[in-house]
């Protein structure tokens, strides 16, 4: 899978896909994660991307022409284009597993006011938004988007099947887990967990997924009882 990440700070994207596994899923070319510089596309001297909006109105609007000229720079047949934006759909697990499965995402990082609607109109093909605030730029957006899509892609977590039982899957949270030692400060691993019975503790995770959920994410519950009727 390929992103080319079109962003105003190319550099901040370094740290945060510099390390752990996306670093390893670079590094065995399991995924091509490029930025672009949208100043690179500009035409004056002072490489300015952004303008005040006609109506006035307060803040500034990304131009037109360089945000067009740079998604045009990376653009194939098959590229989806996804623009960060508050007004997007709201980012969830079911659409990063749709999004892994694209072979080129071109990711348009918004900022300020946000675009001229003429980039939405000749390019945009999905907006989305991962959560009901406001943040400086789309460049953590972006960041989050692609973390989430690049450990659903085969190989970058080791075991394909470590996605499958995540919360979210479902619409469940994960059941509750537990490593070495057997009791800590006078709490004990559930016996379940160290009965071998792996019948009986599939059906106890799952059990416990149903009651977490029901606690903490009832929009959650809902779903996953309307899905199950």
């Amino acid at each position: 899978m390929q992103i080319d990440i079109i962003t105003l700070f190319p550099d901040v994207f370094f740290g945060p896909f510099a390390e752990s596994i996306i670093a390893r899923a670079i590094k065995d070319n399991l995924i091509v994660i490029n930025t672009v510089n949208l100043r690179d596309f500009t035409q004056d001297k002072h490489r300015t991307v952004d303008d005040t909006p006609y109506g006035g109105g307060p803040g500034m609007l990304m131009m037109v022409d360089p945000l067009c000229k740079a998604i045009e720079s990376c653009k194939k047949q098959d590229s989806l284009v996804v623009l960060t934006s508050p007004r997007g759909e709201t980012f969830n697990q079911q659409m990063a597993r749709e999004l892994s499965s694209i072979k080129h995402l071109i990711i348009v990082c918004g900022h300020y006011e946000g675009v001229d609607e003429r980039v939405r109109e000749l390019f945009i093909d999905k907006e989305i938004s991962i959560g009901d605030y406001v943040l400086t730029s789309g460049n953590i957006p972006a960041m989050v988007i692609v973390d989430s899509i690049a450990r659903l892609l085969p190989g970058v977590l080791g075991d394909d099947s470590s996605s499958e039982e995540e919360s979210f899957t479902n619409d469940l949270l994960e059941y509750q887990q537990y490593t070495r030692p057997l009791e800590y400060r006078g709490l004990k691993v559930p016996d379940i967990l160290l009965s071998g019975n792996h019948k009986k503790i599939r059906e106890w995770r799952k059990e416990q997924s149903i009651l977490k959920t029901k606690e903490s994410r009832k929009d959650l519950y809902e779903k996953f009882l309307d899905k199950n009727k």
